[in-house]
Parts: C-alpha cells; sequence; structure tokens
C-alpha cells in the first residue's frame, strides 16, 4: 500500500499530509474558542484533502506500474518547496487576517525550510494557534529533508554524501553498490518507516523533559518541535523568554548534539576505518568549535580588560561560558536559538554584537543527512585534512600521505567536491546580497539577510546585527528573492546542477 501511495508525485503526497496537519490546529483553535482561526484550518484541511483524493483519482492510471527515479524525487522535491507553502499559506492568511499573502506564503517557506525567520516577530502579533502551524510545518519540514537526505540525495550523491563516495554528485555510486538492493520508491518508504518513529520519539521526550522543568506545555512542544528541525521557531520571542530557564537548555543542549552527525542515530555515514561517534570527524569538529569559541570569548574577558582592575567573580563568570557554549551549539546547527546567558557572555567578552562570529558558525552548520543546514561539517573536514596535507608537503615533499583509502577519497576528490560547492555557495551568496541590495538594504543587511536565507538560520537576522532587521519592511521583490534564498539553501546549489546533468535522468 505504502509502495503504491509513493508511486504518486511528491508534492501530491505532502498536500495530502498537510491537509491532515490543519485539523491540529483547527481543533487548537476550537478549544481556545477562536473561531474564525478554526474555521480557516477546518475548511483548507478539508478542501486541500477533497483537491488531493480527485487528483489521486484523475492520474492513478498513469502511476500505475511506474516507477520513479531518484532524478524526479530531487525534482519533486524542488518542487515542494517552492509550490507547497502556497498551500500551506492559505489558512495562515486568513488566521492572520490582516496582513498579504505574499507575507504568508514567505512565512511558511521559511517554515517549511526549517529557517525559522519571521514576518510576525511582534508579541502578540499572531494567535498561538498560527504559531503552533508554524511549528508543525517546521517539524514536518524537518522530517522531510531527513527522509530525502537517506533516500533521495544520499544515492545520487549530493548533500555531503559526494564528499565520501566516488561517482560524481547527481550519479549512483554503482562501484560501492551502496543503494544497488532497493528501488527509488522502495528507498523513500523505508527511510520514512525507519526515521519517522525515531524523530517522532525524540520530539516526545524533548517535551516531556520541557514540561518537567517548568515550561508551559504548548510553549515545550513549539521549543521540542524546532529543536529537532532545527529550525528556532518559538511561540515566546526564543528558548531565552520560556519558563523553563537553565534546566530548558541544558536538555535542549543535549538534543542539539543530533544535528552534529547522522552517526548519533545511524552508521551509513562512516567516513573513517574506526567506527563509533568519538571516531567520526564532524562530530569530533563540530565539539572542537562548540569548545573553543567560547573559550576564545570568554578569555577575551582578560586580555580586552587587562589593565583595568576588576575582581572575577566565579558564578558570572560560569553564567557568560555557558551561555557563549550553548548559543555556539546552537547556531552552529543552524537553530539560531540564544542562551538566557548570552548577553552575560556578550558582556563578559566586551562585544556588542559578535555578528561574525554568528554568521561564520551557521554557514558552517551541521552534521550531513542531519536537519541543520550551511556548508556542513563533512566539506569542511575534507578541506581540512587537504590543507593539513599540503602543508606537510611544503616542509617535506617527497613524504607520502598516512590515511586507510576512506581518507585519502576524503582528502583528494572529497576535498575538490567541496571546494567546488564552498565556491558555488559563496557565488550564490553575493549574488543575493546583490538583489537584497538592490531592494533597499544596506550591504550589511543584505548580507545578513542572504546567509541567514542559504544556511536556514533565520535568528541570525536579529541576533547578528546590532539592529534587528524587520523582513516584513522589505519589498514584494526582496521577500521573493530571500524565499529562493531559503529554498536554495536548503536544496542546495549542487543538486539543481545536477538536476540540469543529463546522466542524472538516465534509468
Amino acid at each position: 500500500m505504502t509502495a503504491r501511495l509513493l508511486r504518486f508525485p511528491l508534492i501530491l503526497i505532502l498536500a495530502g499530509i498537510a491537509a491532515l496537519m490543519m485539523f491540529l490546529p483547527a481543533l487548537d483553535a476550537l478549544m481556545r474558542d477562536d473561531t474564525s482561526v478554526a474555521r480557516a484550518f477546518f475548511y483548507a484541511g478539508l478542501l486541500g484533502l477533497a483537491a488531493v483524493v480527485s487528483v489521486g483519482l484523475a492520474i492513478s492510471d498513469r502511476v500505475a506500474g511506474r516507477e520513479p527515479t531518484d532524478a524526479q524525487h530531487l525534482g519533486s522535491l524542488l518542487l515542494a518547496y517552492l509550490l507547497l507553502p502556497l498551500y500551506l499559506a492559505l489558512p495562515f492568511y486568513e488566521g492572520v487576517g490582516n496582513t498579504t499573502y505574499l507575507n504568508a506564503y514567505v512565512e511558511m517557506v521559511s517554515s517549511l525550510t526549517t529557517t525559522g525567520a519571521t514576518m510576525f516577530g511582534a508579541s502578540g502579533r499572531i494567535v498561538d494557534s498560527l504559531h503552533l502551524w508554524r511549528g508543525l510545518v517546521g517539524w514536518g519540514g524537518g522530517l522531510l529533508i531527513w527522509i530525502s537526505a537517506s533516500a533521495v540525495l544520499a544515492p545520487m550523491s549530493l548533500g555531503g554524501f559526494e564528499v565520501t563516495v566516488r561517482a560524481e554528485p547527481g550519479q549512483d555510486d554503482a562501484v560501492l553498490g551502496r543503494f544497488q538492493r532497493a528501488r527509488p520508491t522502495r528507498r523513500v518508504a523505508l527511510a520514512a518507516r525507519t526515521l519517522t518513529p525515531i524523530y517522532l520519539g525524540l520530539t516526545l521526550v524533548l517535551w516531556i523533559a520541557l514540561m518537567a522543568g517548568g515550561e508551559r506545555a504548548f510553549v515545550a512542544l513549539i521549543h521540542a518541535m524546532s529543536t529537532l528541525a532545527t529550525s528556532g521557531i518559538s511561540s515566546v520571542g526564543g528558548l531565552h523568554n520560556g519558563a523553563s530557564g537553565l534546566g530548558g537548555e541544558i536538555v535542549v543542549f543535549g538534543f542539539l548534539l543530533f544535528a552534529l552527525s547522522r552517526l548519533t542515530f545511524s552508521s551509513d555515514t562512516v567516513t573513517t576505518a574506526r567506527s563509533g561517534l568519538f571516531n567520526d570527524p564532524e562530530f569530533r569538529l563540530g565539539l572542537a568549535l562548540v569548545l573553543t569559541v567560547p573559550l576564545v570569548l570568554f578569555a577575551r574577558h582578560w586580555i580586552g580588560s587587562i589593565e583595568v582592575a576588576e575582581a572575577a567573580r566565579p558564578a558570572e563568570a560560569l553564567r557568560a561560558l555557558w551561555g557563549a557554549v550553548f548559543t555556539v551549539l546552537s547556531f552552529l546547527t543552524t537553530t539560531g536559538f540564544e542562551s538566557a546567558d548570552w548577553q552575560q557572555a556578550q558582556a563578559w567578552s566586551g562585544l556588542g554584537a559578535p555578528g561574525l562570529i554568528l554568521m561564520g558558525l551557521a554557514m558552517i552548520g551541521g552534521g550531513v543527512a542531519t536537519t541543520a543546514g550551511g556548508v556542513r561539517l563533512l566539506r569542511v573536514y575534507a578541506l581540512y585534512l587537504h590543507a593539513r596535507r599540503e602543508f606537510e608537503r611544503l616542509v617535506h615533499p617527497s613524504s607520502v600521505g598516512r590515511a586507510s583509502g576512506v581518507g585519502r577519497r576524503i582528502r583528494r576528490q572529497g576535498a575538490y567536491i567541496a571546494w567546488i560547492f564552498f565556491m558555488l555557495f559563496a557565488l550564490t551568496l553575493t549574488a543575493i546580497t546583490a538583489l537584497l541590495a538592490l531592494a533597499g538594504l544596506d550591504f550589511e543587511g543584505a548580507l545578513i539577510v542572504a546567509l541567514a536565507g542559504l544556511s536556514t538560520t533565520g535568528p541570525l537576522i536579529s541576533s547578528a546585527s546590532d539592529v534587528p532587521i524587520r523582513l516584513i519592511e522589505l519589498g514584494s521583490f526582496g521577500k521573493l528573492v530571500f524565499s529562493g534564498a531559503m529554498v536554495l539553501g536548503r536544496v542546495e546549489t549542487l543538486a539543481l546542477i545536477a538536476l540540469i546533468n543529463p546522466a542524472a535522468w538516465r534509468e
């Protein structure tokens, strides 16, 4: 039954799932006696289901016995990010009432791509039921990219997997034969059946843990879904405005570690001869950044105030250190939650708004095949290995590199592909920054918004600048450019190039 349903276009399947999800905020709004919002979601869900069933019946004969290819799945994924928010925005637009449809569309693109940037940042601007819809769409978007990374991007050597396999990006790794035993539709079904219970279970555990820490049930649910999806969506303006306090931050910190490496729950992206999470270069590089950057900020307190006689207070020092550690991990995983002690960390280090640090962390991003965005840690590790080997050859030109077969693959071909991706990322960032500057933003604002979209780190817009940027004040052109940047950051430029490669469409 599942395999037969997966023969239908992906966007049709996702529209049906979205229609079913709309009944949850409808029920929530009804319980809050907000009948106008409840009607908007109920009618949108009902009409959506009717449309999906009608289209499905109309094309059932055409898709019978047809097996979608990997390239078709990738193309459907791109169309889903572009077109599905048009439907997701309908009840949101009706629920808000006093906004434009374009604003609702940008909001849904931001949620579906797990960016988490919002057009409605003012407190009380939208009701809780609409926040629930934002959280649900972001949570579903995280699950979508999680499944797609395993079942679509990995077989095509994309999404970071191109660093470790022998095949060219956009083509199957026939030499390794990693996915030869299953057809594309079966891979999607297996990935969905395997990953969905894990994703749902982790969300449930985090939700309960946040409630145990004193958080209100609704806020805890939004923050739990946002943490697992690394979207940074919040109904109260951020985790630091919640009631769970330090205990909640510690719990969220533990769950954010899942976004550093896929090896926290799987073993299909092993990049070294030795197995195990702590032998994984992605996880080790992520932990190194999480420890090094806060320590530099922490040590700057004495470097910057070396001539100022000030008594050190241990409690303030520990709060500043924790605030830096949590915020660094949050932005490295492209979540964007700030610690309640982040202001203390900034005051301790003497930096008013360390925007460049947060932007750099968001650009690096999290692990391959996780919900995090950015360049990805595995690509950064490949470039590091190549640079280290080149320095060794400068000192000892006749030396022989010491590495396993996988290590040599990452250091040579993997580094080459990683450098190409990094250059594509930089060129795309330059182009989007220029377009946003044409839309009316100054250079700093345009760069921050462009990087926030490409790295899917929406909270960066309000955290990386002294004066928060109001997206709602952008013109229509700027909002459409930002929407395109978010989709491009989620799907990646390399995947778009693979789509126009004729070899990717050969069955």
